[in-house]
């Protein structure tokens, strides 16, 4: 377990200073292959064995899928930019997901980034030993429903990673699982709005009897590429 912790570590660590390059990257003009072909090659450049799954970059209206891949389209000014994408150490998975701005974002998708990360630092403090999936789920749910936003987000709050991608313990409306010490599990609450635009702010946190350690540790306050 503790050779697996260290794996899992070091993939979030590679992860999110991938990140942190990849912020610094230009956007605007630039296809959704092309930029995740960029990040994967990031991954590789920071030590990285591999990507851990495709790596996903959904642009304007493409990020209003939540399972978008990336396609040809080209990036705008002006819109929303999902990345979804982690490292892979060891055969441990990392799963981060940061949205950027590509310049000034109409006032609906702004309050749908701030309905978000409010409902993504609310489910991060809702993940500890003994919550169900279910309460975490609601937790961060109850923050985008306030917000208005609720009949936008589709999916649950999370999932278990390990050797794979995605694992037990579900975090959603539909879970069964109670959350242990020791679980690694993502919490990505999203808001997309079909025709403009998505937000998803996702991170890796091991599960512990209080606080969860953060593994992506990039930052979530919106950044805004050119």
């Amino acid at each position: 377990m503790r050779a697996a912790c260290s794996s899992f570590r070091r993939a979030g660590e590679i992860t999110s200073n991938a990140y942190e390059q990849f912020a610094e990257e230009k956007f605007i003009g630039r296809t959704e292959r092309e930029l995740a072909w960029r990040l994967d090659e990031l991954f590789h450049e920071h030590g990285a064995h591999a990507p851990a799954f495709e790596s996903i970059v959904a642009s304007g209206p493409n990020s209003a899928k939540p399972h978008a891949r990336p396609t040809d389209r080209t990036v705008e000014a002006g819109e929303t930019v999902v990345v979804d994408a982690g490292a892979m150490v060891d055969g441990y998975n990392a799963d981060c997901t940061r949205t950027f701005a590509t310049g000034p974002l109409p006032d609906e998708l702004k309050s749908a980034y701030a309905a978000t990360l409010e409902a993504q630092l609310a489910g991060l403090e809702a993940t500890r030993a003994g919550t169900t999936g279910v309460d975490a789920d609601a937790a961060a749910r109850d923050r985008i429903e306030a917000a208005g936003f609720g009949e936008k987000f589709g999916h649950g709050l999370g999932h278990g990673v390990g050797l794979e991608v995605h694992e037990s313990p579900r975090l959603s409306r539909e879970s069964g699982d109670t959350l242990q010490a020791g679980n690694v599990a993502t919490v990505e609450p999203g808001v997309y709005l079909e025709g403009l635009g998505g937000i998803r702010i996702e991170d890796l946190v091991v599960v512990t009897d209080g606080e969860p350690e953060v593994l992506t540790s990039f930052e979530k306050d919106l950044i805004t590429v050119s």
